[in-house]
């Protein structure tokens, strides 16, 4: 497992990070504590989770992720784990989180609030990375800024990130921490894939010329590049399939980005590429989103341990020029295949 430095942090993490959001949800704690044995087995150092986890968030499980991956770490070497967890973002923006009383903010009352809250349920006494779930453009970018820097002056937290952000809001942020001389963010934490490389556009170049780094979350496309939403199918229990049958209105509009003819398509051709390499398509789609320059840690989830195999194949996989070619012709023939 390559290691690779956050940002410009002390931080150092292996390639791969494990993913957390499906502990509490998909699968009990057995099994959320043997995919994580099972990771840090296979020099997987790095674990991502967040104040909402598991998803789909409720107030009764809020929290309940936090509190296992706390309880797991009890009995290991704490400083040989990097744990990232996350503040909720705004409760008036595009979804309100089931957190402190539903009006969830990004000031210093509720990030102290949250972030003391995840210190208790993580059963530590330092956070290595504090990431911004999802921003709040319409708020003084100094009040959130000012907050996480106390926290970082107070040892509580290592570093800091966001996440589910745009250009404007990163430069923007960054800028403030520079003009106020604040800490600043060595993270961003978005969706990026085969199926969806709009992170490639512009928020790659601000990436790398500011020295932040992208924990791309989501390299599988949500499980559509597995193949396991092609011909038609709507496996049982998958996250798409209960959205696209039982969601509310968000979720199917989510699921459809995620699940379309495009993306579709792409994936078949995916699946083809992958078998002409003679590697499982997970490992080849984990093994591109390691492949940038930009890319400190790939995040990934599982349901079972089982999951983590060809996920853990990509660790040593470095994809030729000839390869990356015939993804990139395939992503120029289907443009943005998650719109």
């Amino acid at each position: 497992m390559q290691q690779r430095r956050l940002g410009t942090s002390a931080i150092v993490v292996s390639d791969i990070c494990m993913g957390t959001m499906t502990f509490g949800k998909q699968c009990d704690k057995a099994q959320s504590f043997r995919i994580m044995d099972k990771a840090l087995d296979a020099g997987i150092d790095f674990f991502d989770t967040a104040e909402v986890y598991p998803v789909p968030a409720t107030t009764d499980t809020a929290g309940l992720t936090e509190e296992w991956v706390g309880e797991w770490m009890k009995e290991k070497d704490r400083d040989s784990i990097i744990i990232a967890t996350k503040v909720a973002g705004a409760a008036h923006g595009w979804w309100n989180p089931p957190v402190r009383g539903g009006k969830a903010a990004l000031d210093r009352h509720h990030i102290r609030k949250a972030v003391e809250g995840s210190l208790k349920r993580l059963k530590t006494d330092f956070i290595d990375l504090y990431q911004v779930h999802w921003t709040d453009h319409g708020m003084r970018a100094e009040d959130t800024m000012e907050s996480l820097d106390e926290l970082v002056r107070e040892g509580k937290v290592r570093a800091i990130g966001t996440s589910n952000e745009d250009a404007y809001g990163l430069m923007k942020s960054l800028w403030t921490s520079d003009t106020c001389g604040l800490a600043r963010f060595d993270t961003i934490q978005n969706n990026f894939s085969i199926n969806n490389r709009r992170f490639e556009d512009e928020l790659a170049e601000i990436c790398e010329h500011e020295k932040v780094s992208l924990l791309p979350y989501s390299p599988l496309a949500g499980g559509v590049l597995t193949g396991k939403y092609n011909g038609g199918k709507c496996p049982e229990g998958a996250r798409f399939s209960r959205y696209l049958e039982q969601g509310q209105p968000r979720q199917k509009e989510m699921a459809e980005r995620f699940v379309n003819d495009k993306s579709l398509e792409t994936t078949e051709k995916m699946m083809a590429l992958a078998k002409e390499l003679g590697m499982d398509v997970v490992t080849l789609a984990t093994a591109w989103s390691k492949q940038h320059d930009f890319v400190a840690s790939t995040i990934v989830g599982a349901s079972h341990e089982d999951q983590l195999d060809p996920i853990i194949a990509a660790a040593d996989v470095v994809l030729d020029d000839a390869t990356l070619g015939k993804i990139n012709t395939i992503t120029d023939e289907i443009l943005y295949p998650m719109g």
